[in-house]
């Protein structure tokens, strides 16, 4: 017997399709063709977890006092380590009991907090492109997204001073990246200070995804949007140990800043989930007390992918910018070719995986965003095979 007659939610049925399930699908029938892929779809770290982190976590595994359930807000070990962490890193004071919440990773907690705070029709304004938790979650909610077009010319940056007053005025929520997640994007001190003044000026609470942080290069420092003077009146940040600390799997990340948001979250998650499993929490507690040669060798790792893949694009025709953060690459497609058919003619001509740029909504069209979570062996192979296949930019 079928169940044909029960329909999803409304808000299930507003979700399009989620692209990486779709390339996860497409990979699949790949590799049973026998395609040798070479996946820079997704932003999967490569490589394992550090020793010091696993070896923390086999350790509090071994203790019976951490196989209950955890506290919802997180252990107070947990968020402490959070706190010192930021004061160490931006110089941002945190309250350990009540401006640090730990999360099953931070999409959950950047889902959750639109469902938390945002009612059907609510406006919520969120560039595109974007990460799609940033658009997918007001929708699950029932809110209205008003995308923030970006453009190449002004490096990716939201521009405040092109939203209408009517729209900041019924704004509620301002969701927004950087270093930027599809595009690489980073943005100056002064951005965030105008953002924050923006937000003030309007009541508009602001959501910042910081979960790369600590992925810069050439000498870049991002900022955190809690070092702006008043942003934790009217904001709360995000961060992951996916990325840096290759803990994709394990999920773990946190949410900082405003205590009444926080409190807000806390409520929600308290009737969905019981929190991270201790043990986890103790490795994460670990992992960002890592000394920063750890972080040094990271950083080198993925500059020394930008560098290759930016040089080897170059010689077929790209001219891509040298990003300073993140594990991505946006590069853009050929002329006449979108972005959903040009990730397809890549995978099946060579077997590369890319993500297409409209996965991260109107704004992505045309591009397509690589990940160097390859070694340079393989990012060459990748080349190659463009090479041999005749894929290439010409204007």
């Amino acid at each position: 017997m079928t169940l044909d007659w029960i329909e999803p939610a409304n808000r299930l049925q507003a979700l399009p399709p989620y692209v990486f399930a779709r390339l996860d699908e497409l990979k699949a029938r790949a590799r049973e063709q026998g395609l040798d892929l070479i996946d820079l779809g997704m932003g999967n770290p490569d490589g394992p977890t550090p020793q010091p982190v696993i070896d923390a976590a086999i350790a509090a595994m071994q203790n019976p006092a951490n196989h209950g359930y955890p506290p919802f807000e997180g252990t107070a070990s947990f968020r402490r380590s959070i706190s010192n962490w930021y004061k160490r890193r931006y110089g941002v004071e945190l309250d350990p009991d009540s401006e640090a919440l730990p999360l099953l990773g931070s999409k959950e907690g950047l889902t959750h907090l639109a469902i938390a705070y945002i009612n059907p029709g609510d406006l919520v304004l969120v560039p595109s492109p974007a990460y799609p938790a940033h658009f997918r979650g007001p929708v699950i909610a029932g809110g209205k997204v008003h995308s923030l077009m970006l453009k190449p010319e002004n490096g990716w940056l939201i521009d405040v001073t092109a939203i209408p007053d009517s729209v900041a005025e019924q704004a509620k929520i301002l969701y927004f990246n950087y270093p930027s997640n599809p595009t690489g994007a980073t943005a100056p001190r002064e951005f965030f200070e105008e953002i924050v003044a923006f937000a003030r000026r309007y009541e508009i609470l602001l959501v910042h995804d910081l979960c790369y942080a600590e992925l810069a290069f050439d000498g870049y420092q991002p900022t955190s949007l809690l070092e702006i003077e008043g942003a934790k009146d009217i904001g709360v940040e995000f961060h992951t140990l996916s990325k840096t600390y290759n803990m994709a799997g394990w999920r773990v990340g946190f949410v900082v800043g405003n205590r009444h948001i926080i409190q807000g979250l806390r409520t929600l998650k308290t009737n969905l989930d019981y929190g991270i499993f201790a043990a986890i929490q103790s490795a994460a507690e670990t992992a960002l007390q890592l000394p920063d040669v750890y972080l040094h060798e990271v950083q080198n790792r993925y500059r020394t992918r930008r560098d290759f893949l930016i040089e080897g694009l170059g010689k077929l025709g790209w001219n891509v910018d040298k990003t300073l953060a993140t594990m991505y690459l946006w590069v853009k497609c050929p002329p006449g070719a979108g972005s959903t058919d040009f990730a397809l003619t890549v995978l099946q001509q060579t077997g590369v995986v890319v993500t297409p740029g409209n996965a991260f909504g109107q704004g992505g069209e045309g591009y397509v965003r690589v990940s160097l979570i390859a070694d340079c062996d393989r990012l060459g192979e990748a080349l190659r095979r463009f090479e041999d296949a005749g894929i290439r930019y010409q204007p």
